[in-house]
């Protein structure tokens, strides 16, 4: 099953994947649940290769959503990036994905979909920030695990406290006091 398209009214924020220039982050969306991974032959023998268990994770970012429970660690959507969003997350940190939750990343892991550490890895959106909308990655995702909405942003917003519902486009004018 793909990326549930409305997976950030169907989820609670599990935690934070910072970026450490201190100012950008990501936030990760539960329950996971199993999913495409699980099912992957490669993906699996990958896990046993490393003694993991795969376990549910989530979705990675809001704007830019991977999830990761369906994720197969094609790397499609890291080649068809035009401004490298995603990086291989264990080319940059070693663990396993249900400890990425409240991590730190720089950003300095793989852009080439060739160096995954292996079939455990997972594309992050490291750099969500950057997406330019042209919505490649979405097209390319053999699970369909990827969804770019940049309405998500309220979502994202929300969840990290800055959302000002009079900024928000379409939205109705406060209520008159009589």
């Amino acid at each position: 099953m793909p990326i549930d398209p409305d997976f950030p009214r169907n989820h609670k924020v599990l935690g934070k994947h910072m970026h450490s220039d201190g100012e950008h982050y990501h936030y990760v969306w539960g329950p996971g649940k199993t999913a495409e991974a699980a099912e992957n032959e490669e993906v699996k023998a990958a896990f046993a290769a490393r003694g993991e268990e795969i376990a549910p994770v989530g979705v990675h970012g809001t704007m830019v959503a991977v999830d990761w429970d369906s994720c197969v660690a094609d790397g499609a959507c890291i080649e068809a990036c035009p401004v490298q969003v995603f990086q291989w997350y264990r080319t940059e940190q070693d663990l396993p994905a249900s400890k990425m939750v409240n991590e730190t990343s720089s950003g300095t892991g793989s852009t080439v979909k060739e160096e995954r550490k292996d079939y455990t890895d997972k594309a992050d959106p490291v750099r969500e920030h950057d997406c330019i909308w042209c919505m490649a990655c979405v097209s390319v995702c053999p699970p369909q695990a990827i969804k770019v909405d940049q309405s998500n942003l309220e979502f994202h917003e929300k969840a990290s406290g800055t959302f000002n519902e009079s900024l928000s486009k379409g939205s109705a004018p406060p209520p008159h006091a009589h």
